[in-house]
């Protein structure tokens, strides 16, 4: 049911106001539209075809191994029932792969029993899968049986070596060339095994999947430290991104998040090492955060997600706003055509941003000092010239939006004016977040909550190896490898990646 409009009033005082209000709406929306223009803002439906799905199964699969991992180590009986079953169906390595083989044998030849000389009686020889870059090679691990002439039962063997996949044919180098494939270059797990299939091996998704799930399950303690390590600082930046993970009882994917928090001190020559951590959560809610930073006390370099502001509240967080946000809002007002105000805001803050690249690398109590001397003023000067120019504009327009967003955060955004450590803007985790941008722009979607989990902690270690400039291929295999030999519980710092050494090379006999 349709209604006629209300009669025009004939005063022409209040028709002026209502076409000045109609203006400014006008204005309002044209700038809106010129920012979706410019941002692409709009969705496109997209029919997920076969291949993505697939995806969805993958982090399924890697559940149900980190699931079996965890029921392994709480139960020998299947533990040994396992292996045997992946011993009978693993099937056979491509007989053209070069083979380099592994003796790993006994050092005392001597019988236990009479102490005679032992003598070979066999052996056990097993093949695994390895990898280097872009070859593929079959380890060949022998082991030689010994047994005495003079002693019947007496049979001497050295033990195997301990293995992520136990019966399986992958080496941990082999893992790790998965696992950075896949959360390092965005290979989603279907497109390594149609890589490995142009070699001549076939590797179906499925046994990807169940090694990236046993590898996340092993890694997790390492990514639980480094958590902990990086909140144990004083000043850490935080972002978020969402992250679309499948959701089978809909048929759809629902919107997850993806927390990151980063720790980069080489700005001000600070002692403590760069890192990120990434924490999957399944909304975007205060509460997440408040979980997430549990004893961290300091300074939170973030942009303007009111979740954070929680934290505030409870006196045991200060929070610094990132000034690359107010830019980009008058930024986006200026390339939308003449825009005076929003040029004139860009301007002063572009010479803020010119001071601190000069003293990008002093000592935090330089940066202060010259922060007080030049960049107070121009701070000091623009909160009244922007409080002057809203008063002269609509309040409905997107500059007047602009100049409330950042007159709204003036005391985060003063603070990196008494203190050197903090930055004038949150790029540092922004930067951080771009890699799990261009995984979720490959994959589409996490196949499960579990899934992205997976995603936060082999991510973490990733982009922390970035940041410390160590090889992340090299890192993982080391780091699994000495996990699996048992490395203690208690020195998991000396596994982080800024603290890591590559283990000395073994002879290959």
């Amino acid at each position: 049911m349709s209604t006629s409009p209300e009669p025009l009033t004939r005063d022409p005082i209040a028709l002026q106001a209502m076409l000045a209000a109609e203006r400014a709406e006008n204005e309002r929306l044209r700038q809106i539209i010129k920012e979706m223009q410019r941002h692409r803002f709009g969705r496109r439906a997209e029919s997920l075809p076969i291949d993505q799905l697939l995806l969805g199964l993958e982090e399924a699969e890697q559940i149900e191994a980190e699931g079996l991992a965890d029921e392994e180590a709480a139960d020998p009986v299947k533990h040994t029932d396992r292996v045997r079953r992946r011993r009978a169906n693993r099937g056979s390595l491509p007989a053209h792969l070069p083979r380099v083989e592994q003796i790993v044998d006994i050092q005392d030849k001597a019988c236990p029993c009479c102490r005679g000389q032992l003598h070979v009686m066999g052996e056990d020889v097993s093949e695994r899968l390895d990898l280097v870059p872009a070859q593929f090679r079959v380890i060949v691990t022998r082991r030689p049986k010994y047994a005495c002439r003079a002693c019947e039962e007496v049979v001497v063997q050295a033990p195997a070596p301990a293995r992520l996949v136990e019966g399986g044919i992958p080496t941990e180098a082999t893992v790790a060339h998965v696992l950075v494939s896949k959360y390092a270059d965005h290979l989603p797990l279907y497109r390594q095994a149609q890589i490995y299939a142009r070699q001549g091996v076939n590797l179906d998704r499925s046994m990807l999947a169940d090694w990236v799930g046993k590898a996340a399950f092993l890694l997790r303690p390492v990514h639980e430290r480094l958590v902990e390590r990086l909140k144990a600082s004083t000043k850490l930046f935080a972002d978020e991104t969402t992250a679309p993970v499948l959701d089978p009882g809909r048929g759809r994917t629902k919107t997850g998040q993806l927390f990151a928090y980063a720790r980069d001190e080489r700005p001000w020559g600070g002692g403590d090492p760069p890192g990120v951590a990434y924490l999957y959560a399944p909304d975007r809610k205060a509460e997440q955060a408040v979980r997430h930073l549990r004893g961290f006390v300091g300074v939170l370099q973030v942009d303007g997600f009111a979740g954070y502001k929680v934290l505030a509240d409870r006196n045991a967080v200060n929070l610094a706003f990132c000034w690359s946000h107010v830019r980009r809002k008058f930024y986006d007002l200026a390339q939308g055509g003449p825009a005076p105000i929003a040029t004139e805001a860009l301007a002063r803050i572009a010479e803020l941003y010119r001071i601190e690249g000069e003293i990008s690398g002093r000592s935090a109590e330089e940066r202060r000092d010259i922060r007080q001397a030049r960049s107070r003023a121009i701070v000091d000067a623009l909160e009244p010239w922007l409080k002057a120019k809203l008063a002269l504009i609509s309040q409905k327009s997107k500059l007047a939006e602009a100049i409330r967003y950042a007159l709204s955060r003036w005391a985060g955004l003063s603070r990196f004016l008494d203190d050197g450590r903090v930055e004038i803007d949150s790029n540092v985790v922004e930067r951080a977040i771009r890699p799990i941008a261009l995984n979720r722009k490959n994959a589409l979607f996490a196949g499960s909550d579990g899934g992205a989990e997976h995603w936060a902690v082999i991510a973490s270690l990733v982009e922390t190896c970035k940041l410390n400039s160590v090889d992340p291929q090299a890192y993982l295999a080391d780091v699994i490898t000495r996990i699996v030999t048992g490395h203690p519980q208690s020195q998991l710092d000396e596994l982080l990646p800024w603290a890591y050494t590559p283990a000395p090379l073994k002879a290959v006999a």
